[in-house]
Formats: C-alpha cells, sequence, structure tokens
C-alpha cells in the first residue's frame, strides 16, 4: 500500500453480512458509487466511509477500479436510513443499499434525467374530426385526448385512456396524424386548477392540528371512514408544506392506486411530481428518482420501494392505506415500507401521517398509548351515509354460480334505476377445483400441495402459488372415468353468470387476469367513471382508495375465507378488506347497500360490520391477541428455511434452534420448535419455518444479532436456503 492509499469501506450487492476495504489515492465521499473487483468479476458498491486501518493485511488490498460520483448520490440521512434497516432486519447492508437505487444506477449508468417521448397532433391531425373514427374507438379515444392535451401524452398516459393505444398510435402515425417528440418528463400541466372543496369540521380540525406540527417528527394516525375525505386533508397539508419550500413522499400499497391519485394532485397543484412504481420503464424511474433527490419534484408520489427516495428538502410523508400488507416486502430484503418510512420521518424531523379506514391493529395500539396522535374522521362528507349492511344466510338460500336470489334481485333493481354495482370474490380464475365426480379426485399441482385452479377463457389448470400451467384432464387419471367439472366459482365464472342472467348488462372484470396489459387497469376503471359498466366483478383490487360515485350496491360472495385461516392475522385481514371494499358503495348522494353471502351469520365479526363497528371489532381483536400473546404485544422474527429434499429444511431449522438454545437463557426471548410450512411444498421446494417470540422488541434484536451472525458462518447453514423475517406480516 502506497503512502497515498487511503482505506474505504464498499458495500457491495452480496449476501455477506460485512462490508469491504478497498484501497484508493484520491478522497471519496460516503453515498458515492464506485466500481470494485469482486472476486473474478466488477461491481457497483457503495461508499460507506474512510477506515484508517483494515484488519486484512496490506497485501491483500485491491484497488477501486473506478469512481462513478464526484458527489454523494445517497445523502447521510438516507445512507443513515439503510443502515438502520439493515441492522434491524438483520440483513446485509449491501443488498438494503442496492434494493434503494434505481436499476440503472445499480448498473453503474450516470444519474442524469433524460426527456421523455410524447405524442401530439400534426396540423393534419388538427384538423381531423374524431367522429370519423366511429368504427376505430381507440384511435378515436386517442385523437380527443390529444386534442385537448396542448403539451402531448406519453404512453403511460394514452395507455390509462385506451388498452389500445399503441396500436392505435402507430395507425394515426401512418396517417400522418400524430408525430413524437422529446419532452420533460412529467411537465406540469397547463389549465384551470381544480379549487379545494369546502372541508367538513372534521377534516379542518385534522388539518389543522397536523399543520400546527410541521416543525419536527410527529406521527398522526389518521382514522376515517371509507368515503371520509382522507385525502382532502392529505391535499390540505400537502398545500401548507408546499408553501413552505419543502416537499412531500406520498406512499400508496399499489400500482393500481397510483394514476387516481397523480390525476388530484395534477388537478390541484401547478408543480412537478415524481412518480415511482414498478410500472414504469428504468429510465423513467431514474428520473424521477434523480428530480426528487434535486428538490425538482416537490410532491413524490409512489409504492412501497420509494420509501428510500432522497428528498432535498423533506416536509412530510404521508402512508395511505396504511394497513395494507402490500407494504411488507415478501421476498429477499424482507422490509415493512410503513414502517421504514415512520422511521424516516424520525430521523429526518418531519410529521408523517398513516392514513386509514381500517387502520392496523399495531399502529392502533400506537395510538393509544399516545405514541402517536389519532385523528378521526368518523363521518362521510357531504350528504353520504355508510351504506346499510345486510347479511344473508347461505344456509338458507341456494346460489346459482355463486349468486343467491336475493342478490340476484337487487342486481336487478339497481340496473333498472341504472345505478352501478360491485361483485367482489377474492379468487381469480373460473373454478378453485377441477375434480371427477365419479371418484372425488381433485387435479393436484405438481409442484406445490395447492389445487389447480380452472381458467375457462384459457382452458388451462393453472397454479396460483408457482405459475405452473397444465393442460385440463378430460378422463380421470385416477378412476378414467370422463365426470370432470368446476367446483366453486372464481370471478370468471361468476363473470359469465352475470352475462347469462342479465344479457343487457355491461360488466367489467377487474383481477390480476383482466389488467395484465399496460394500461388495461386504467381503461376499465375510465369506463366505470364515464358509465360505460353497470356491473364490476372483481378481486382486492377493487377494495382499495377507488371512488365511484355511482357504485350502490356491493355484494360480497364469498365472506368466509379467511375467517378460520391459519395465520393469528386472518380475522383482522379479512375485516379490513370487507370493510373497505364495502366503503365503495354510496359514496356520492346516493344510499349504498351492502349484501354479504355468509355461511356464518352470527359470527361477532359480521356483527361489528353491520354496524360499521371498526373500534369494536378492534377492542375484540387485542383482547385476543394480548391473551394470546401475539403483535402488538409481542414481537416475532420468523426464520424460513427451503429445500428441493424433503426434510433439509427441518433439519436445518432444528440445527439452528440448537444454536439459538444458549443464547437464550432466559424467559425473554422464545425459540420455538420448527414446523413445516402451513404449504410445506412449494415451487418445488419444501420449506419449514421457526419462530422466535419476545415481549420486548431490545432482547430480541440482541439475540437475532448475535444468532444471525453465528448463523452466516456455520458449514450446515450453506447447504440450505434461509431467510429471517422480522415482524413478518403473515406465518404463511
Amino acid at each position: 500500500m502506497s503512502a497515498a492509499s487511503r482505506i474505504y469501506q464498499v458495500a457491495v450487492p452480496t449476501p455477506l453480512y460485512h462490508a469491504f476495504d478497498y484501497l484508493a489515492t484520491v478522497p471519496l465521499v460516503p453515498g458515492a458509487r464506485v466500481r470494485v473487483p469482486f472476486g473474478r468479476r466488477e461491481m457497483i458498491g457503495v461508499v460507506l466511509g474512510e477506515v484508517a486501518q483494515s484488519e486484512l493485511p496490506a497485501s491483500r488490498l485491491r484497488a477501486i477500479t473506478q469512481s462513478l460520483d464526484a458527489s454523494a448520490i445517497l445523502p447521510p440521512s438516507i445512507l443513515g436510513l439503510l443502515r438502520w434497516a439493515a441492522d434491524y432486519y438483520h440483513h446485509p447492508l449491501g443488498e438494503v443499499i442496492h434494493t434503494a437505487l434505481p436499476v440503472r444506477l445499480r448498473q453503474g449508468r450516470a444519474p442524469v434525467v433524460s426527456g421523455a417521448k410524447v405524442w401530439m397532433l400534426t396540423p393534419e391531425g388538427r384538423s381531423v374530426d374524431p367522429q370519423t373514427l366511429k368504427r376505430a374507438p381507440a384511435q378515436r379515444h386517442v385523437l380527443e385526448a390529444l386534442t385537448v392535451a396542448a403539451e402531448g401524452l406519453d404512453a403511460e398516459q394514452l395507455a390509462q385512456i385506451s388498452q389500445r393505444s399503441a396500436a392505435a398510435l402507430k395507425a394515426l402515425h401512418a396517417k400522418g396524424w400524430v408525430s413524437s417528440h422529446q419532452r420533460d418528463p412529467r411537465p406540469v400541466l397547463n389549465g384551470e386548477l381544480q379549487s379545494a372543496p369546502d372541508l367538513n369540521s372534521d377534516q379542518k380540525s385534522s388539518v389543522t392540528a397536523i399543520v400546527a406540527r410541521l416543525d419536527g417528527f410527529h406521527p398522526f394516525l389518521l382514522h376515517g371512514v371509507t368515503g371520509s375525505g382522507k385525502t382532502e386533508v392529505y391535499l390540505s397539508v400537502i398545500k401548507e408544506v408546499l408553501a413552505q419550500g419543502k416537499q412531500s413522499l406520498v406512499l400508496v400499497p399499489e400500482i393500481s392506486l397510483t394514476p387516481q391519485l397523480v390525476g388530484r394532485f395534477e388537478r390541484r397543484f401547478r408543480t412537478p411530481i415524481a412518480v415511482l412504481h414498478s410500472g414504469l420503464n428504468e429510465q423513467e424511474r431514474l428520473s424521477a428518482w434523480v428530480r426528487a433527490s434535486e428538490g425538482k419534484a416537490p410532491i413524490v408520489l409512489g409504492t412501497r420501494s420509494a420509501v428510500f427516495t432522497p428528498l432535498k428538502n423533506p416536509g412530510v410523508i404521508v402512508v395511505d392505506e396504511e394497513h395494507d400488507g402490500s407494504y411488507k416486502q415478501q421476498d429477499g430484503f424482507r422490509y415493512s415500507a410503513r414502517d421504514v418510512a415512520v422511521m424516516r420521518a424520525s430521523r429526518e424531523k418531519i410529521p408523517i401521517i398513516l392514513g386509514s379506514a381500517t387502520p392496523s391493529l399495531e399502529s392502533l395500539k400506537n395510538a393509544r398509548q399516545g405514541t402517536y396522535a389519532l385523528i378521526e374522521l368518523p363521518e362521510r362528507t357531504g350528504s353520504a351515509v355508510m351504506p346499510q349492511v345486510r347479511l344473508l344466510d347461505m344456509r338458507r338460500l341456494k346460489p346459482s354460480e355463486g349468486l343467491s336470489l336475493p342478490l340476484r334481485e337487487v342486481l336487478a333493481a339497481k340496473l333498472e334505476k341504472g345505478e352501478q354495482s360491485i361483485l367482489f370474490l377474492n379468487r381469480r380464475g373460473f373454478s378453485p377445483v377441477w375434480m371427477c365426480f365419479d371418484c372425488g379426485w381433485v387435479a393436484p399441482c405438481k409442484r406445490c400441495d395447492a389445487q389447480l385452479t380452472l381458467h375457462h377463457k384459457r382452458q388451462k389448470l393453472l397454479c396460483h402459488h408457482c405459475g405452473a400451467e397444465q393442460e385440463v384432464a378430460q378422463r380421470c387419471p385416477s378412476c378414467q372415468g370422463e365426470k370432470l367439472h368446476p367446483l366453486g366459482e372464481g370471478t370468471e365464472r361468476v363473470e359469465g353468470a352475470l352475462q347469462k342472467f342479465f344479457p343487457q348488462a355491461r360488466i367489467e372484470r377487474i383481477d390480476r387476469d383482466s389488467t395484465s396489459r399496460k394500461g388495461a387497469l386504467e381503461e376499465k376503471l375510465r369506463r366505470v367513471h364515464e358509465g360505460e359498466a353497470d356491473i364490476l366483478v372483481g378481486t382486492q383490487m377493487l377494495s382499495k382508495g377507488h371512488d365511484f360515485p355511482n357504485v350502490t350496491l356491493v355484494g360480497i360472495l364469498n365472506a368466509d375465507q379467511g375467517l378460520y385461516g391459519t395465520d393469528f392475522r386472518s380475522s383482522e385481514r379479512l375485516f379490513q378488506l370487507i370493510m373497505q371494499v364495502s366503503g365503495r358503495a354510496g359514496r356520492a348522494d346516493k344510499p349504498g347497500e351492502v349484501l354479504i353471502q355468509t355461511w356464518h351469520p352470527d359470527h361477532p365479526l359480521f356483527a361489528a360490520l353491520q354496524r360499521h363497528d371498526f373500534h369494536g371489532f378492534a377492542e375484540f381483536a387485542l383482547n385476543e391477541r394480548q391473551e394470546t400473546n401475539y403483535p402488538p404485544y409481542s414481537h416475532l422474527a420468523l426464520l424460513r428455511a427451503e429445500s428441493p429434499t424433503p426434510d433439509a429444511a427441518l433439519k436445518f431449522l432444528h440445527e439452528a434452534r440448537t444454536l439459538a438454545l444458549p443464547l437464550s437463557p432466559g424467559k425473554e426471548v422464545q425459540v420455538l420448535v420448527p414446523v413445516a410450512a402451513p404449504m410445506e411444498r412449494r415451487a418445488g421446494r419444501y420449506r419449514a419455518q421457526l419462530l422466535v417470540q419476545s415481549s420486548q422488541r431490545a432482547p430480541l434484536h440482541e439475540f437475532l444479532s448475535q444468532w444471525v451472525a453465528q448463523l452466516a458462518e456455520a458449514k450446515f447453514a450453506k447447504k440450505t436456503r434461509w431467510s429471517l423475517d422480522v415482524d413478518p406480516a403473515d406465518m404463511y
């Protein structure tokens, strides 16, 4: 090592729990990227800092190949947050940092903003009357949209207008009516801004309480019933934050909620908005990330990973639908974006708003003990009232393809009035079972402990766990019989039944299958908002955040799913899901009603739903959790293992438990006996899990730090794929 050389610690994206020492002849800044030799290849790492000396001899230290950034792309606040996250979730720091960076920065590309490709009308196109394209509706919709968009529209915006926008653009371009141009990403829209509606007294007091405490870390739990105007509270607070010259970070649980929320923000604020989610291409995502980090986007809106986006001047964080399970990453670096957001707000000394109509029990307990400030919006805005909830006792009703007679009669009445309805069934496909009626054989997945789901239109049997496909068996492989039939209902079957019962109705199915194409969901939602659909049938994609003013009926087809699940959170999730989707009914001036089909009408969960009594259900659930010592009255970590051979995962966990027991001699940390996962075989791998439980967070993490360090070095741990899940969102 020469006298001029310095030693820097670099985080490299590997599954190893330590940083690596490298030599450099020039000063480097913590948070900057470097290219380094690693084994026989080169990798992109991030500088953590300079050290006086290395534990390795000088002869073994290698030199940094290239410095990629003159200044830190990860400022100290974000680098510190990532260090905390790596420590809290006991995950390798290099992989944590890797997760936080856009893909192009991981690849060593420069952090530059490039213009987006937009489409605009040519002079010839402006002279065309869109009504002349009645036989080409997609071209007509695109032409109409471009007529009023002086700045042009990009592919993402056009996909919201028509799912056939790509083909329409190709045809219009061939005619010489449209042309493409480059523009700055997501420009500020021109035109008249939408004025804010008058807030009711509860909304006003909520905004006043939050705005009065913009000067530091103050966590707020905004509990508002569905339709109570939580988004208007967010918008009013963000207006004050913008007036102070600061930025706002808004997190949403799913991509499907992003377009409509962006639309509301763009109609209210003439300011740049950076949008971050997995549906963007890599350059779009990088551009949004850079604009946010440079302070050029005062509003940043995104899904889970956006929580790590640097902000030049942060002012507030909003986590919408804070209870949603989508905020928890379920593989790799298993972090909770909601919990990371709370820690980020604390470290950056800014307020955070956690909003939900059905808050998680963890957040509710924090509010009850004073850790969070609880703000309530108990009434719907305007003249809207909560929908009437009625239980349909399926023990006494004979359904036809999942639809009871009372539900069909109410659907017919809504169609007669020109009102819209939603039917909710959290099961996609045609039927969850393909069964032989001679011997009882059920089509199994060959790689999972699960049954295959029939998808009728595709004429395939699919596994919803591993994605495997099989042809639909016409002869039973067990008894050679030919009486094979579908059993049970999925959204595809219900869609067909509705077409049979109501042939004149315009039906939209919204689930992962029907919205897989880019822009398909936006096109379906557009048709709903414009009154081009009468009945929506779909999965939980319909339950979150959507505002359909003309929907006056919600039908829950199989409310008992999850009622007696193996996970201790099953009843909480079921209550949240049904209450959220029920909240789509009667959000405007027309009263709404909810019909719930159940075989257990006497269950207390349904009684609470009928009363719209979230607090009553929460009280019952919290008491139950306290008696069983489950979160939020304890803290959990789940060591998961999987192997292609039977028993190997369990053997590993037994060895891991043997390693753990001397580290937890007292009763502060309990290390339970390993068990097979509820679905033991998935995607051809056998899975098992070991639960660690503690009433206190600090002793749990002290134990985990020692245990993970020993596991990382243990020879037996290198033979099995394993991962640690801190604060697991599910036990499945």
